[in-house]
């Protein structure tokens, strides 16, 4: 079925609660014709109301995360993992670091806020504030397990209380103290009743109290306090009220005391932009920061962005509830519940905390997989068998198989003296009066719905058979098939993988020389790429018994892109393919370049690659299932059974190859995109060579070596 063309970009700055409520109601209706982006830091957002729990050990950090990556595959929504910066009103971008600046029609924003102390001598280096809480969770789970010293908590609110008392309960039984440090009286915003409970459980915490005293500074052993005393702590807390993300001052919107200034229908004072959760301030009914209206604010938020969207002005009014109910941690299973001016606690409030906050994360854990065409009762012979039951992989995933290729390649011969083919080799060598060249060509279905990603990981891939082959980076013609846009958005989408090709293209000493464009079904980005070569290529026929096999990179990619189109890969494990795809290695071939042999691990997997080197020297291979590098997940995703639509033709096509078992040889056939370099180096240089890979900043090993024997490779 041909796509409908999309018309308007919806931005969506941070992936607070209110958003991942947005995502989550997008992908079950979306509104046609609409690109949605989200911009964030972090692929993983933090819940706030079981950050307490988390900290206390009640809650693992994966349970208090909300995953960006599945929540944006979900929506089919671009996620581009960075922090705004700015927003230029006029020409409609929000600008984020190390980018260029992305586009919108209709923006909103919701980037919660932050407890930095910027004007507190020595907390930026010494303390950690307490929002955002990503940052927090990950400070505080790395002192937990380090550190033996005490704490003090900047802030004697109740999420300043709520945090001591979870830090007290987490080291129970130690001989580590909690100190709550607060300039006015702690507690001010509680009922009498509430304030009182707190307390009792505070000093049966054996929590220190330090009230009508500000902090002056923040140093590596601790705080001085404006009366002169300090206080003794390895880990400093700053949960001292909530401040507004600095950059908002240059946004150009209308702020209160930093915050952006928002009418009945969650609007700022420009019509097509949007905020809500902490850092918005409703004009009309200022409501103190709090989850709850975070909450509550999704879906009338979610109605107006889809009639602005629309072009409409029929939008809804969202009305703050004057009171909320309070539910606080106490540290152990027991929580403080307050409203209406009374309170309680008990064990059962904690039980009934507990269940809300994980029916609210439940909402993002239940998400759809990828649905898969039916294939219909009545089907030509055959189909069945051809259709997977698994979605067709995107990158090096969706190559054609190597035996298939060269079954097509075969009678293939060379008309010209001026161009050599050598079979199965990374890139033809053109002979040009005295000058020798390499040329290559490369596209890849997109992995990502972030263009300037896609962008990179495509362009690193394309170069791979160039500095497979010892060559200098030199000329490019782009080609490019971009979904079914708007003249707008084609322009927009272009200028943007235009300024990331020629970033990347350009540090690796080659310029672009022209290219093609077309419309298509989805993007697919392309590159043909030239190289100079100033010494003998390195080619797949060198290799000799004895030299050793190094690997620049780590496998996993292919395991880990069909888990992520799946939705069974954690963000974490997502993300950390992604950098490793984009390292370059025009570094890796220049250390390599006296190497016998030498290959980039591509869509065949490292097992078909390996056997193009063993059947063009005319060798065999050992390969160290052990010593091979690994993805982190790839190994756990390989267990589980995830693999690549290509897995099966690489594991058919790759020859003889003897003790591959377990996960780690499954991924001897994991088609990987932006792969390492595979290069057969002299047994006596191959201990320099690894270590001026890993000096270098690759994740380099000695993964075997080359015997004499027919082609064949065997894993021990």
């Amino acid at each position: 079925m041909q796509r409908l063309p999309l018309t308007q970009d919806l931005v969506l700055i941070g992936g607070g609660h209110t958003h991942a409520l947005i995502l989550k109601r997008w992908g079950m209706r979306a509104l046609a014709g609409v690109r949605v982006t989200v911009i964030d830091p972090s692929p993983v957002a933090a819940y706030s109301g079981m950050l307490p729990g988390f900290v206390a050990g009640h809650y693992t950090q994966a349970e208090l995360e909300i995953d960006l990556v599945r929540l944006a595959r979900f929506a089919e929504a671009r996620l581009v993992l960075g922090a705004a910066t700015g927003i230029d009103l006029e020409a409609r971008t929000v600008t984020v670091a190390g980018r260029p600046p992305i586009a919108f029609d209709v923006l909103s924003i919701d980037i919660g806020i932050t407890s930095e102390m910027p004007d507190l001598p020595g907390f930026a280096v010494n303390g950690v504030p307490a929002k955002p809480l990503g940052v927090f969770a990950q400070r505080w789970a790395k002192f937990v397990a380090a550190h033996s010293g005490d704490v003090a908590v900047i802030g004697g609110g109740v999420a300043g209380v709520e945090l001591a008392l979870a830090m007290a309960y987490a080291l129970r039984g130690t001989r580590r103290r909690v100190t709550i440090v607060e300039q006015n009286t702690a507690l001010a915003m509680m009922t009498p009743i509430g304030e009182r409970m707190a307390r009792d459980v505070m000093r049966d915490a054996r929590i220190g109290l330090i009230e009508g005293v500000e902090v002056t500074e923040v140093r590596a052993d601790g705080v001085s306090l404006g009366d002169g005393r300090t206080v003794a702590a390895a880990f400093v807390v700053g949960a001292a009220g909530a401040l507004a993300q600095g950059w908002l001052a240059k946004s150009g919107l209308a702020l209160q005391d930093g915050f952006v200034v928002v009418d009945r229908f969650l609007r700022s004072s420009d019509p097509v932009v949007f905020a809500a959760g902490d850092c918005a301030h409703m004009a009309e009914s200022p409501r103190p920061k709090a989850g709850v209206y975070a909450v509550r604010q999704a879906p009338v938020l979610f109605d107006n962005l889809r009639v602005a969207l629309e072009g409409a002005d029929d939008l809804q009014t969202y009305k703050a509830q004057k009171d909320y109910l309070k539910l606080v941690s106490l540290g152990s299973k027991v929580a403080l519940a307050e409203k209406w001016g009374t309170a309680h606690k008990g064990h059962v409030l904690w039980r009934w905390k507990d269940r809300i906050d994980r029916s609210f994360m439940a909402r993002f854990r239940d998400l759809a997989p990828m649905a898969l065409p039916l294939v219909p009762l009545t089907a030509a012979k055959g189909l069945r068998d051809a259709a997977s039951d698994q979605p067709l992989c995107a990158g090096c995933g969706a190559k054609v198989g190597r035996g298939v290729l060269a079954e097509a390649l075969a009678g293939l011969t060379m008309q010209r003296g001026d161009v050599d083919r050598l079979p199965w080799d990374d890139a033809a060598i053109l002979r040009t009066g005295g000058v020798r060249q390499v040329i290559t060509t490369d596209h890849l279905r997109t992995v990502t719905a972030d263009p300037v990603l896609m962008t990179r990981i495509a362009a690193v891939h394309a170069l791979g058979d160039v500095w497979a082959m010892g060559a200098l980076p030199q000329a490019v013609l782009v080609s490019l098939i971009l979904p079914r846009l708007s003249a707008t958005l084609q322009a927009r989408t272009m200028a943007e993988i235009m300024a990331v090709a020629g970033e990347v293209l350009g540090a690796a000493g080659a310029a672009i020389a022209g290219g093609h464009t077309s419309t298509g079904d989805e993007l697919t980005i392309g590159f043909t790429v030239t190289g100079l070569l100033e010494r003998e290529p390195v080619t797949l026929g060198g290799a000799k018994a004895g030299d050793a096999l190094l690997l620049t990179k780590p496998l996993g990619s292919g395991a880990i892109l069909a888990a992520e189109m799946r939705g069974v890969a954690s963000a974490a494990v997502v993300v950390g393919c992604y950098r490793v795809m984009v390292q370059e290695q025009g570094t890796a071939s220049h250390i390599l370049s006296k190497a016998h042999a030498m290959t980039d691990v591509t869509g065949f997997g490292l097992a078909g690659h390996l056997a193009g080197m063993c059947e063009a020297s005319g060798v065999a291979a050992e390969l160290d299932l052990a010593a091979m590098p690994v993805m982190p997940g790839a190994v756990d995703l390989a267990a589980a059974g995830v693999r690549s639509s290509l897995w099966v033709e690489n594991r058919g096509s790759a020859g003889a190859v003897h003790g591959a078992a377990g996960p780690r040889g499954e991924l001897l056939f994991d088609p990987q995109t932006c792969g390492g370099l595979l290069a057969a180096v002299a047994p006596e240089e191959a201990d320099a060579v690894l270590a001026n890979l890993v000096a270098a900043g690759y994740q380099a090993a000695q993964i075997g070596r080359i015997v004499t024997g027919l082609p064949q490779i065997t894993c021990r």
